[in-house]
């Protein structure tokens, strides 16, 4: 059995030429391809996402790890020969209309594909139409809205009244997020779930399609 705890640190720490060598070591040593992803590179980036729930790690230092382990798995992916990375669902996520912010949105999707989600990021300033038509084309079971003003909350539950609108808020799980977001604001416009910070989108994601 492969110990990939080194590589899981050097993760952690964003040490991405270690990274590298970590995992060329392990490809070398025989260790199975989806082990070296999950048991390291992924098992690495869960830590970071606690560490950044908890406010032990901070946005910069989780986007230096999440990209040293985009190194590892780029190192990885050419050896599965047409097996399938398991899924952990696909998400679709976008900031509402009359919002250009997209920081903290940016980080939710990496943090999500980095929990082994398939992430669709539509971008900013989004209409509810669009969401729908994207919920049309790429089929996610979540749907991740973004608002960093009070002023655009509000389009939030005209996403979900025209998803009711179109036959689909059965097919999708939807869930918000931004500084002016809460729990009771979530409730009201009938969201399936409200992530304060990057780290419990992922877990409300896991949870939602549990």
């Amino acid at each position: 059995m492969y110990n990939f705890s080194d590589l899981s640190k050097a993760v952690i720490a964003g040490q991405e030429s270690k990274v590298k060598e970590l995992t060329q070591a392990a490809i070398n040593g025989g260790a199975e391809p989806l082990a070296i992803i999950n048991e390291g590179l992924i098992a690495g980036m869960n830590v970071v996402g606690a560490r950044f729930k908890s406010g032990e790690m901070f946005v910069p230092e989780v986007l230096v790890a999440a990209r040293s382990m985009g190194a590892g798995v780029a190192m990885v992916k050419p050896l599965l020969l047409g097996q399938e990375v398991p899924s952990s669902g696909k998400v679709l996520i976008g900031t509402v209309k009359g919002d250009l912010h997209d920081i903290g949105k940016n980080l939710v999707a990496l943090m999500l594909e980095s929990g082994g989600f398939d992430v669709v990021n539509l971008g900013i300033d989004l209409a509810p139409d669009k969401f729908v038509a994207a919920v049309k084309e790429y089929q996610p079971q979540v749907i991740g809205l973004s608002a960093l003003l009070t002023t655009t909350m509000l389009v939030m539950k005209d996403v979900i009244e025209l998803l009711k609108e179109e036959g689909l808020r059965d097919r999708v799980k939807v869930i918000i997020g931004g500084a002016p977001i809460s729990y009771d604001f979530s409730s009201e416009i009938g969201a399936d779930g409200f992530a304060p910070d990057a780290a419990t989108a992922v877990d409300l994601c896991r949870k939602l399609l549990a």
